[in-house]
C-alpha cells in the first residue's frame, strides 16, 4: 500500500484528484445557482452533477496511465524515468488548485454578501408592480370577467421574470372597483409602479387602453390604446406585457417572450370561466357553505377545461372540492348519501386533477406547488421532504394549495416562515400570509413577534383565522388577560368562541372550565376528529386522542387529519406514533422526525 500510494503521488494522481474535485465542486455550485436564473430545466443541473462524477474515475485513470512532457502528452510506460517532467507538472497542478481554492473562496463570500431570504431569485428584483383589474367600459353580461381575465393573463405574464415583483392576483383584486389614488393603492401594496387600464367590447370589436405609472410621481412611463378584434386580444396582452417590461429596464429575449406566452390561457371564454370559477372559490374557504360552493366553481373549472384541457391553474383548483370532501369523510363527518364507491370517485377524481395539474404546467413554480399537493394529498410521501425544500425555494408568488399542513412541524419552521413573508410581500391583502408566518413564528417559540405579525394582519385583512393565531400567541406568551379581551370583544360566532375557550381554559389548567365548554361545543356544532384529537390532547386525556388517532388512521385520507391535528395542537404529540401504524409508515417514507417539537407548553398535558 505504502509503495502504491507513493505511485500515485509521483505520477501526480492525488493532485489531480484534488484539482478535479475542487474544480467539479466549483461547477456544481454554479451551475446549480445561474442555471434557474437561465429558466434552463430542472435535470440540467444534475446531468452536470452526474457527467462531473463519471468523468472523476476516468480522469485518474488517465492521470495514471499517461503523462504530461514538453513533447506533448506520452503513455507513462514509455516515459524513462530520470528524464520524467512529473515535478514539474506537478507545481504547475499545485498551482491550479491553488488559483481553483482562491476562486472557490471569492465565489463563497460573494455569495454569502448577495445573498437574500430567496437565495435563488430575489438579488435579481430590480422593480416593483402591481396589475389592477382593468375596467369593464361595456355592459355585456361576461364583460367584467372578461375584463379580469385580460388583467390576469398580463399579470401572469409580467410573473415569469425574475427582475419584477408583481404582486399577486388577490390584492390587486382587491381595489377592483374602488376609486382609490394610485399613490395610496401603491403605498399598501409596497409597489413601486401601477398597471391600469380599460376594455370596451362590442360583439368581436375590442378597445383596450392600458398605462404604466410610477407612483411616487403619477408619471406615466409608458401608455397605449388599441383597436382590435376578439382574435388578436392575445396580441395585445403580449404587446403590454413587453412594453411594460421594456419600460421598467427588463432585457427580452426570444426565450423570455416565450415563457412569458406561454403563462396565458390563450381562450377568451377559457379565461371568463376560469375567472367566474375563482370567484366561488375564493367564496367558499371562509364559507360554511364551503362543499356547495366548490362544487359550483368545480362547474366553471370544467367549462375552462373543456375548452383549453391543457389548463394547469384549472385543474388544480379543481382537485380541492374532492381533497374536502375526502377529509370530511376522513375527519369523521357524516357526508349525507357518500358511499365507498363516492369515496373511491373522489379519490380518482382528485389525482387525476392534480396529475394534469403538474403535466400541463406552464411554469417551474407551478409545476413544484402541484408535485408537493399531488404527493402529500395522495399519500406518495417518499420524496416529500424533498418536494417541501424545492417549494419553499422556488421564485414566484404561487404557492400549494396544503403546504401549511406538514411544513411546520417538522424541522423547516424557518424556511416555511421566510416563505409566507414573501407571500405576503407578493400579496399583502390576502390573509394566509399572515396566518402561516405568525403560526410559524409560534412554532419558533417567538410568540410576541407572532402577535404582532398577527395585529398587522388584522389591521391590514381582517379575518377570522388571524384573530385564532392572535389568541393562540398571546395564550403560548402567557399573556392569558389580553387573549381573553380579545375572545370577548372580537370572535365572531359562538363556535369560534367555543373553540379558542377551550383553548384558554387547558392553557390555565381549568379542566372543569374546558370539559364544560367541550361538551358545549360538541352538543351544538359537533366536533370533527382533527380538532377533537387536539382538544383531548390538551386536556391530557391520552387515552381518548390515542383512540380517536387509530380510528382516523384506519380511514382513507386519514394521514391528512393526523397532520392537522399536529398542526392544530401545537402540543408536540397529540398522540402516540404506535396507535397510528399507517402514519408512522408515511412519516418514516418521507424522512420526517418524531415527535415534532412542542411550542406551547400545556400544563394538562404530561407526554
Amino acid at each position: 500500500m505504502a509503495q502504491l500510494f507513493q505511485e500515485l503521488k509521483r505520477r501526480n494522481v492525488i493532485r489531480v484528484a484534488a484539482a478535479y474535485a475542487v474544480a467539479a465542486w466549483l461547477l456544481i455550485e454554479i451551475s446549480a445557482t445561474t442555471f434557474p436564473m437561465l429558466r434552463l430545466p430542472d435535470w440540467t443541473a444534475t446531468f452536470v452533477t452526474v457527467l462531473l462524477m463519471i468523468g472523476f474515475p476516468v480522469v485518474l485513470i488517465f492521470a495514471w496511465a499517461f503523462e504530461l512532457t514538453p513533447e506533448g502528452i506520452v503513455k507513462e510506460k514509455d516515459v524513462v524515468r530520470s528524464e520524467s517532467a512529473t515535478n514539474f507538472t506537478g507545481r504547475k497542478l499545485d498551482f491550479a488548485i491553488i488559483s481553483v481554492l482562491a476562486i472557490t473562496v471569492i465565489y463563497l463570500v460573494a455569495e454569502k454578501f448577495y445573498r437574500t431570504d430567496d437565495p435563488a431569485v430575489e438579488s435579481q428584483i430590480s422593480a416593483s408592480i402591481a396589475v389592477l383589474p382593468f375596467v369593464p367600459l361595456s355592459s355585456g353580461e361576461d364583460d367584467g370577467y372578461f375584463a379580469d381575465g385580460l388583467t390576469e393573463e398580463i399579470l401572469n405574464a409580467l410573473a415569469q421574470l425574475p427582475e419584477l415583483q408583481v404582486t399577486a392576483r388577490t390584492s390587486s383584486f382587491f381595489f377592483k372597483g374602488q376609486n382609490i389614488p394610485v399613490p395610496e393603492i401603491a403605498d399598501r401594496l409596497d409597489v413601486a409602479h401601477i398597471v391600469e387600464g380599460s376594455v370596451r367590447r362590442h360583439e368581436e370589436q375590442l378597445r383596450i387602453t392600458a398605462q404604466l405609472i410610477r407612483a411616487s410621481d403619477g408619471i406615466h412611463l409608458w401608455s397605449e390604446s388599441y383597436n382590435r378584434t376578439l382574435d388578436d386580444v392575445f396580441a395585445v396582452q403580449e404587446d403590454i406585457a413587453e412594453n411594460i417590461a421594456a419600460a421598467l429596464d427588463v432585457v427580452l429575449d426570444n426565450d423570455t417572450r416565450r415563457v412569458m406566452r406561454n403563462a396565458g390561457v390563450r381562450d377568451p371564454q377559457a379565461f371568463i370561466a376560469y375567472q367566474k370559477g375563482l370567484e366561488l372559490y375564493a367564496l367558499a374557504h371562509p364559507s360554511e357553505q364551503q362543499q356547495a360552493l366548490l362544487l359550483q366553481a368545480n362547474a366553471f373549472f370544467e367549462q375552462a377545461i373543456e375548452r383549453v384541457p391543457d389548463f394547469s391553474d384549472a385543474h388544480h383548483h379543481h382537485s380541492d372540492y374532492y381533497s374536502h370532501v375526502l377529509l370530511d369523510f376522513a375527519a369523521g363527518r357524516q357526508i349525507e348519501g357518500f358511499s365507498d364507491d363516492d369515496l373511491a370517485a373522489a379519490r380518482a377524481a382528485q389525482q387525476a386533477d392534480l396529475t394534469a395539474a403538474v403535466k400541463y404546467a406552464r411554469d417551474n413554480g407551478r409545476r413544484l406547488n402541484a408535485e408537493f399537493d399531488r404527493a402529500l394529498l395522495t399519500g406518495n410521501w417518499q420524496d416529500l421532504s424533498a418536494s417541501i425544500d424545492r417549494v419553499l425555494n422556488k421564485f414566484g408568488c404561487t404557492r400549494p394549495l396544503w403546504l401549511h399542513t406538514i411544513a411546520l412541524p417538522y424541522d423547516k419552521t424557518d424556511d416555511v416562515r421566510l416563505f409566507f413573508r414573501r407571500q405576503i410581500d407578493c400579496d399583502p391583502l390576502q390573509y394566509y400570509g399572515w396566518v402561516w408566518e405568525a403560526n410559524a413564528l409560534i412554532w419558533l417559540g417567538e410568540f410576541d413577534a407572532a402577535a404582532n405579525v398577527a395585529l398587522v394582519g388584522l389591521d391590514t385583512v381582517p379575518e377570522e383565522r388571524l384573530r385564532w393565531v392572535l389568541v393562540k400567541a398571546l395564550i403560548a406568551a402567557g399573556r392569558y388577560a389580553e387573549a381573553e379581551a380579545i375572545i370577548d370583544r372580537d370572535m365572531r360566532g359562538e363556535a369560534a368562541t367555543l373553540s379558542t375557550r377551550i383553548m384558554l381554559a387547558t392553557a390555565r389548567g381549568d379542566v372543569p372550565a374546558a370539559r364544560t365548554l367541550l361538551a358545549t361545543l360538541r352538543a351544538k356544532f359537533g366536533t370533527g376528529s382533527e380538532d377533537a384529537i387536539h382538544f383531548h390532547a390538551w386536556l391530557g386525556d391520552r387515552e381518548v386522542a390515542n383512540r380517536i388517532a387509530a380510528e382516523v388512521d384506519a380511514r382513507p385520507f386519514g394521514y391528512m387529519i393526523l397532520s392537522l391535528a399536529i398542526n392544530n395542537c401545537f402540543c408536540g404529540s397529540p398522540f402516540d406514533l404506535e396507535e397510528t401504524p399507517n402514519f408512522a409508515r408515511m412519516l418514516e417514507e418521507a424522512a420526517l422526525h418524531w415527535p415534532p417539537v412542542s411550542p406551547i407548553k400545556w400544563p394538562l398535558k404530561n407526554w
